[in-house]
């Protein structure tokens, strides 16, 4: 696993990740309400013609399919004692797509055990994320994305599992709203900042709507923050069609433009998440000297 200064050197002042994974791959065929990272390990030939139009889009960073590839996630799958091994395997399978891109192990929320600070719970996330984590180094990893994250002891029982793993540079993202406030109610900026203070190469936010208030929501966070900034938004806000799934309907250029305007204002790792494709890349990828 690369160091900060490793990445740092290797990737620039201005770093450009993926887009969205679950919902492209649904448009390829993978049944809604599946585990993922069991459909994927059937069919992985979809993920790497993904990703590899995100290589092709301009893409530096690509997340492994490991989103919630935790023992207690896969639980339900019958797969829990296989986590580590499905990690592996996905890193592997997402490092096979490109030698000129970097593989970052993916790890989430797990929020349900979150509700109300229990010290039994706590140990619980560590001991799921240090599993995971074991996965994910063992398939290669460069880096660790946690992303969606909801409640500070995430981030902090993912930090405790990295460090027990001897995991090198994480990158931390949490879900919030416009103003700047995680859902559980906490001003994101202070927990940002305890995190970059902790050793995290970059922190920031994922899973917002791309919107004219979104370059503030930067501009407010990178007013605490020194490390990089990460801003992955959505392509907009979800359009919810009568079958009940949901459409993203910003156009690349729009999204682009969005993206750029949160660069002016000092984020340094850009991304796109729920709704965005490689075409959403690609148009941001036209507007920077990656």
């Amino acid at each position: 696993m690369l160091s900060k200064n490793e990445l740092s050197a290797r990737l620039g002042k201005i770093i450009l990740l993926d887009g969205a994974t679950g919902s492209n791959l649904q448009k390829a065929g993978m049944p809604r309400g599946c585990c993922t990272e069991e459909w994927i390990l059937a069919n992985p030939d979809k993920l790497i013609s993904l990703q590899r139009e995100y290589a092709a889009a301009g893409s530096q960073i690509l997340y492994a399919p490991t989103f919630q590839a935790q023992p207690i996630a896969l639980e339900r799958v019958g797969l829990a004692r296989q986590a580590e091994t499905i990690n592996a395997h996905l890193v592997a399978l997402t490092k096979s797509v490109s030698p000129n891109v970097l593989v970052a192990g993916n790890l989430t929320t797990l929020a349900a055990y979150c509700d109300s600070f229990d010290p039994e719970n706590f140990d619980l996330l560590v001991e799921n994320y240090r599993v995971q984590i074991g996965g994910l180094l063992e398939g290669g990893a460069d880096l660790l994305a946690a992303e969606t994250l909801m409640y500070p002891q995430e981030a902090e029982a993912i930090l405790t599992a990295a460090e027990l793993e001897g995991a090198g540079s994480v990158l931390y993202t949490f879900t919030m709203q416009p103003d700047g406030s995680l859902f559980s109610g906490r001003d994101a900026a202070p927990v940002l900042k305890e995190l970059e203070e902790a050793g995290a190469w970059a922190v920031g936010f994922n899973c917002v709507a791309a919107d004219s208030m979104t370059a503030g929501l930067v501009s407010r966070l990178r007013r605490q923050i020194k490390c990089p900034l990460v801003c992955k938004p959505n392509a907009g806000t979800p359009i919810i069609g009568m079958d009940g799934i949901p459409v993203y309907p910003m156009h690349p250029d729009e999204f682009a433009s969005i993206i750029l305007d949160c660069a002016e204002a000092g984020a340094a790792i850009l991304g796109g998440c729920c709704g965005t494709t490689p075409d959403h890349i690609a148009a941001v990828k036209a507007k920077f000297p990656f």
